[in-house]
């Protein structure tokens, strides 16, 4: 991609004036909406130019999924083209899940500062688009002055006097060359900035909330199995113990059993740790503090669900549908609108005003004909030489908006980067899943034939466990491989946009150039 070249606007057709004879005041005072009209119609600077959509067909190199270890896991089918569902985390048919998502999204500060920068920016789009309107303004003034008769060469003396004066002054600056447009411009696309970052923001905790209870919920099950192979792996060290105390068994096998022992415990530590760390990330995200985690009512691992089908956006629709290209996108529009507020202040300025009032030496005789005042009057300044001034400035917003294209083009380029991973990964997922789902199956077989061998006098007590041992191991292995693909499966909803901002919200494009 490369960046789109700045064509410049120079439709300025004003028509002439011909000269107004005095007798057609009246005339003139009628017709000036029209011609304030007709000059604000020009606007200069370069037009707006929606980034073209990328032309690949694919996300990744390769769509053949890799080789499984069992038919009965299969990656889930990706329909293509389909619509995110805004409430997309609902797919994964969790009650506990929903509320936590939904809390979040109602409590979460971060989401509500992005809903006060929202506000922000469009009380700041209701303060730019005044200045199309005329400017009204009351003036009241009373003063007692003196004066000395030195500016009449002294042939008046010092005078001393009351002047009253009100007047209602109107002014109005019309738009000849778009500066006042194209800063409303600027001011709508930093609204769509923050709406665009709002959704982003509301995606990305959702998208959190979902991953963290996943991990949750990994990580309470694999505690629980671990629990069971402590309990084994005791039992099995207390009887390694008790034979080498029988002389049965060497010293060497009960410090191995020891080390297997501590190895679990810490283990064990580990995974609280991160349980705790987890809970607590959680309760944040829901605008609570750590200590108030306790509260929360987590889904178990069993009780969630992989969706069957995913959607798949099309590559060419997805700069359309993430939140953060959108941005992305906005904010060249604003650096595009920059480029031509810096070109308009390259032209004249107008500014038409007029005053009608009353003023006196006296409140009595304040509202006679006698003390009525009026002006009229209009200005033209033209920059001339600014000492490079407004050149310079011309070509740091034309600097500006290369950059701020570059970083559209890498936000673009990411955003097809997260996608792909993702298939990728859901691709793997489901191979390592099938080995795992094996692994499990032969220990549990094998687990069953120490039971009976066990029971028949075959194998020793110390057999046993050693295969129950194996048999948690391969079970937390398998939880590891699950967890993976239900986070797996909303790292793609997050990818494709959440279904935030689909492909119809197209308000915030609208081309600067046509208006």
């Amino acid at each position: 991609m490369h960046s789109p070249p700045l064509r410049h606007r120079t439709n300025m057709g004003i028509p002439p004036f011909s000269h107004t004879p005095r007798g057609a005041r009246r005339w003139c005072f009628v017709s000036l909406p029209m011609v304030c009209a007709l000059l604000s119609a020009c606007t200069v600077g370069p037009a707006w130019h929606r980034p073209p959509a990328p032309t690949v067909a694919t996300y990744t190199a390769s769509t053949a999924a890799p080789a499984s270890a069992s038919s009965t896991v299969t990656p889930p089918k990706l329909q293509v083209g389909a619509a995110v569902d805004p409430q997309w985390w609902r797919a994964f048919g969790s009650a506990p899940l929903d509320r936590l998502v939904d809390a979040a999204l109602a409590h979460n500060p971060d989401i509500e500062a992005a809903q006060a920068t929202v506000e922000q920016a469009q009380h700041l789009l209701r303060a730019t688009r005044g200045a199309f309107y005329p400017q009204v303004a009351l003036g009241l003034g009373a003063e007692r002055q003196r004066s000395s008769g030195a500016a009449s060469g002294g042939r008046v003396g010092p005078q001393l006097y009351n002047l009253y004066t009100g007047q209602v002054e109107v002014s109005y600056a019309p738009d000849v060359f778009g500066l006042s447009r194209l800063a409303t411009h600027d001011a709508q696309a930093r609204v769509d900035i923050a709406r665009y970052r709002l959704a982003a923001a509301r995606l990305a905790i959702a998208g959190n909330v979902v991953a963290t209870t996943i991990d949750l919920a990994a990580l309470d099950a694999q505690l629980d199995a671990m629990a069971h192979t402590l309990h084994d792996q005791q039992q099995v060290l207390d009887l390694a113990r008790t034979q080498y105390r029988l002389g049965a068994t060497s010293q060497f096998d009960v410090l191995t059993q020891q080390s297997l022992l501590a190895s679990s415990q810490a283990q064990q530590v580990t995974l609280q740790q991160a349980r705790d760390a987890a809970l607590h990330l959680l309760a944040t995200y829901l605008g609570r503090f750590p200590a108030q985690a306790g509260t929360l009512t987590l889904p178990a691992i069993d009780q969630l669900q992989l969706p069957t089908a995913l959607p798949l956006s099309l590559p060419s629709a997805l700069v359309h549908e993430r939140p953060d290209i959108l941005a992305a996108e906005a904010q060249l529009r604003a650096a595009n609108a920059e480029v031509g507020i810096a070109v308009a202040r390259m032209y004249p300025n107008v500014e038409l005003s007029a005053a009608w009032g009353v003023q006196g030496n006296h409140t009595d005789g304040l509202f006679s004909p006698a003390s009525r005042i009026w002006n009229v009057a209009a200005g033209l300044v033209q920059p001339i030489f600014e000492g490079g001034t407004l050149k310079a400035e011309k070509q740091a917003s034309e600097a500006a908006y290369r950059g701020v294209f570059a970083d559209y083009q890498s936000t673009v380029l990411g955003a097809f980067r997260d996608v792909a991973d993702v298939l990728r990964a859901l691709d793997h997922d489901a191979g390592l899943l099938a080995a795992q789902d094996d692994a499990l199956q032969a220990a549990q077989q094998a687990n069953q034939l120490v039971a009976a061998q066990y029971r028949a006098g075959g194998v020793n007590y110390l057999g046993l466990m050693t295969s129950q041992v194996r048999l948690e191991a391969a079970r937390m292995a398998q939880i590891k491989a699950r967890a993976q693909r239900y986070a797996d499966a909303t790292a793609l909803y997050v990818a494709l946009g959440g279904g935030q901002w689909p492909v119809a919200t197209a308000q915030a494009t609208t081309r600067q150039g046509d208006q």
